[in-house]
């Protein structure tokens, strides 16, 4: 029994579920670590991922292509972020409260939508996902062509979010100034930047990144918009930034960990059969979530501003 769970770290499969499982909680976290680096905490990502998920799935399934349901996720993930970003950054009010009411307010509009759409449908309609990759170099690889086969090009846009985003906010002046808005927004202000435009933006693209999770699991890793499905995502991903302490390689370090306690967790369960309860398993990943909360927690370096209202020309 002991080599067998052991075993189940040497099989493609397990890690291609692992970056499957994964992908979404990568937008995710991306999206948190942008929204607070700029000093904004969005605790709307989990009604902003029910809303990517049924956005990006209508859209294909009314006839525009995948990437085109990419494109309109991302575009109401912007839009809840703007609701957030307004309401919390010139008018001041509480961002725990508001980011809660996002997520009511897109869970709801994105339930309320589907009704309408299919006030009669008791199966949710399907449409064809993204197919998964096949790429000539890496097919016939041992072990890496496997995993890559079984991903889908809405996993390397993950992979390359992660990448823009690290190179974004550590080269370019815009990272520099969306840090310091996190941290020193009287700074920023004294250099002539507009510290509500550039928070109210990170918001916004934060939340388009959120967006892109959701629909990652309607587009991608199903083909169906289901009621229930984002299942804690959101939440998970509020943690993992904290753990990544907010910079973007930790991030997917930390998506990766959780997505492969997630595939184990699933596989293991086979290799226990009834000795163990089935809860106990389903349990690991959440329970990684809170020990990891709590052991970089105390150490993180949060961004100084997070969360603090600024009003121009205020000290």
């Amino acid at each position: 029994m002991w080599w067998d769970a052991f075993d189940i770290l040497l099989q493609a499969n397990f890690w291609a579920a692992t970056i499957r499982i994964a992908t979404p909680l990568i937008f995710g976290v991306l999206g948190a670590l942008i929204c607070e680096r700029a000093g904004v905490l969005n605790l709307g990502i989990e009604g902003i991922f029910v809303a990517g998920a049924m956005a990006g799935w209508l859209a294909v399934y009314l006839g525009l292509s995948l990437w085109g349901g990419v494109v309109v996720a991302a575009l109401v993930g912007a839009a809840f972020g703007l609701i957030h970003g307004t309401l919390t950054v010139p008018l001041g009010l509480s961002q725990h409260v508001t980011g809660i009411g996002v997520t009511l307010l897109a869970t709801s509009a994105a339930y309320f939508g589907y009704r309408v759409a299919f006030p009669n449908v008791a199966t949710p309609p399907r449409i064809e996902p993204f197919p998964t990759l096949d790429v000539p170099l890496l097919r016939d690889l041992p072990f890496i062509g496997p995993i890559a086969g079984q991903q889908t090009a809405f996993t390397v846009l993950a992979f390359l979010c992660v990448a823009v985003v690290a190179f974004v906010l550590a080269r370019t002046p815009l990272g520099l100034s969306l840090r310091a808005v996190g941290d020193n927004p009287e700074a920023v202000e004294a250099q002539g930047l507009s510290v509500v435009g550039l928070r109210i933006g990170a918001v916004m693209a934060g939340s388009a990144l959120m967006a892109l999770g959701g629909a990652f699991l309607t587009l991608s890793a199903f083909n169906a918009f289901y009621f229930g499905m984002i299942n804690g995502r959101g939440w998970v991903c509020i943690a993992l930034t904290v753990f990544a302490s907010w910079r973007p390689g930790k991030a997917l370090l930390g998506a990766l960990l959780f997505g492969a306690l997630d595939a184990y967790q699933l596989r293991i369960q086979t290799i226990a059969g009834g000795m163990v309860p089935s809860q106990i398993f389903l349990m690991l990943p959440y329970l990684f979530s809170i020990a990891a909360l709590v052991l970089v927690a105390r150490r993180a370096d949060y961004p100084r501003a997070l969360m603090k209202p600024y009003f121009k020309g205020q000290r």
